[in-house]
């Protein structure tokens, strides 16, 4: 049962990687462009007095939980690109946790991703980088970090619920 959960595991993450690579640089920008403003809605739901707020104590708040998600945008596509983090930092471990200061951190992570996404070139996008161990294209390295900011994204709606909070709608499109 491990072996055929670990496969379907496997495949549904190879199938999610190749759709996204199939996707033309245009689509691609559109997709950043949603997941910035679903995100944000994310970001504007939690009251300021929710930023610090944890489940349980041995997890991220709220705030380390999107901070952590900006990070990982900078670092991906740092490394698919080649440019450096404009952040120079971790934003987790330097950022204040507070709702104007972890808003404006993620979104500006939105934005590096979005522009340096609209400056490569299709050529660029399919050259390869190492990227924790493994080589992929410069596209599957931004398909990588669009699945780990909506992973982390979605890991903060029961935040939200745990608050008394409905989360933003679904927004697909």
């Amino acid at each position: 049962m491990k072996r055929l959960a670990l496969l379907l595991t496997v495949l549904v993450t190879f199938a999610s990687t190749s759709v996204y690579a199939q996707f033309t640089k245009a689509q691609m920008v559109e997709e950043w462009q949603r997941a910035k403003v679903y995100t944000k809605e994310y970001l504007d739901a939690m009251p300021a007095d929710g930023f610090g707020f944890k489940p349980t104590p041995e997890i991220r708040s709220f705030a380390q939980q999107m901070l952590h998600l900006a990070d990982a945008n900078y670092f991906f596509i740092a490394t698919a690109s080649g440019k450096p983090n404009p952040l120079g930092k971790s934003a987790e471990k330097t950022i204040s946790p507070t709702k104007e200061e972890t808003t404006k951190a993620v979104m500006d992570s939105y934005d590096f991703v979005i522009s340096t996404l609209k400056d490569m070139t299709p050529a660029q996008m399919e050259e390869t980088v190492s990227l924790e161990g493994h080589t992929v294209s410069k596209s599957a390295a931004f398909g990588k970090a669009f699945e780990h900011q909506t992973h982390h994204r979605g890991q903060t709606t029961i935040y939200l619920r745990l608050k008394g909070i409905t989360p933003p709608a679904e927004k697909l499109f």
